[in-house]
């Protein structure tokens, strides 16, 4: 990272872009060592799923289809829903897993992603194996944050679902079309934002003392002046990431005789591949957006002292504090 931390508040939307494409290009050997040990297997765990997901949810309709033309309490008609009731247990017993290795896997990277560019940014010499000692010892503070902006996020789900069955009880048609419409808005708005502040949290719980809501409340601080950058940035990577898995959806899950075997193994190579280095370069981004937003409040952290516990790190955990980092404010 080449540039001052004072530079870095006039990076706007491609300033951003490219810093970060500079930062992987640069230190590609090490990104490359996290990718195939964490990335990679996210994004393969990501596209399994859809593909596992599709077999066991066609083979639950089919025999559920079975099951409707048999009568009650015939022999067949309670094998059949026997079947169908192990199979949604095992349908949901491998949903549980996947987002269980998806969660780890994600967390993994974060932490791999993070620090090695606040190594990069303190000029600090930063290898594979620093970064595989580091992860251990920092992934449960990350683990709190998540739980705290997956809880956030559930009270957020519960409160639009009750507005929506509260449109629903009106009696005027036309006024609920409007309610439902201007609550879908509000909701898309509210993830969003919602969404950004977790990848900005995250990065805060990695480099500093705060860390679950703590951290998800100096996350929303930091984007303050930022926050349609960010906005526009996540929902591109996210646009990006839809994209992906349509076209996953639909040349490899569903391809069927329209695509050969060799079409549909080439094309899922293609989209691991794609996935992969969106993956990196939401990682990267978000990192380089958290700098962006510290320089943007004047939050000047002093890099010897950052180096300093980067090196704890590797012993002891110890967390970038305010104290320990001397941040100062430097008001304009």
């Amino acid at each position: 990272m080449d540039r001052e931390q004072e530079e870095m508040q006039f990076l706007g939307l491609f300033g951003i872009y490219a810093e970060s494409y500079k930062i992987i290009i640069a230190w590609r050997k090490i990104f490359s060592q996290i990718s195939l040990a964490f990335i990679l297997p996210l994004s393969f765990v990501f596209l399994a799923h859809l593909e596992v997901y599709a077999l066991l949810f066609s083979k639950i309709r089919h025999d559920e289809y079975q099951l409707s033309g048999t009568l009650d309490g015939m022999q067949k008609h309670n094998k059949l829903s026997d079947l169908v009731s192990s199979e949604t247990t095992i349908l949901w017993l491998f949903r549980l897993a996947y987002f269980t290795c998806f969660l780890v896997f994600s967390l993994l990277s974060t932490i791999a992603v993070v620090y090695t560019i606040t190594s990069i940014y303190t000029t600090r010499s930063v290898t594979f194996k620093k970064v595989m000692s580091v992860v251990p010892k920092v992934w449960k503070r990350l683990m709190v944050t998540f739980l705290c902006i997956f809880f956030t996020l559930f009270l957020y789900y519960v409160v639009a679902a009750l507005f929506i069955l509260w449109a629903f009880t009106v009696r005027d048609n036309d006024a609920a079309a409007s309610v439902l419409r201007i609550m879908f808005r509000l909701y898309a708005i509210g993830f969003i934002y919602l969404t950004i502040v977790w990848q900005i949290a995250s990065v805060v719980s990695v480099l500093e003392d705060s860390y679950g809501f703590k951290a998800m409340i100096k996350s929303k601080n930091l984007i303050k002046g930022k926050t349609w950058i960010t906005i526009v940035i996540f929902f591109k990577l996210n646009l990006a990431m839809v994209a992906i898995e349509i076209l996953f959806e639909k040349l490899v899950v569903h391809g069927g005789e329209s695509v050969s075997v060799a079409g549909r193994v080439g094309f899922g190579i293609l989209c691991l591949l794609l996935l992969l280095t969106l993956f990196l370069f939401g990682l990267v981004i978000q990192t380089v957006i958290y700098f962006v937003c510290k320089s943007y409040h004047h939050e000047n952290i002093d890099k010897s002292t950052l180096s300093d516990h980067l090196e704890v790190y590797l012993g002891e955990y110890a967390s970038v504090t305010a104290k320990d980092v001397q941040l100062e404010q430097a008001h304009v």
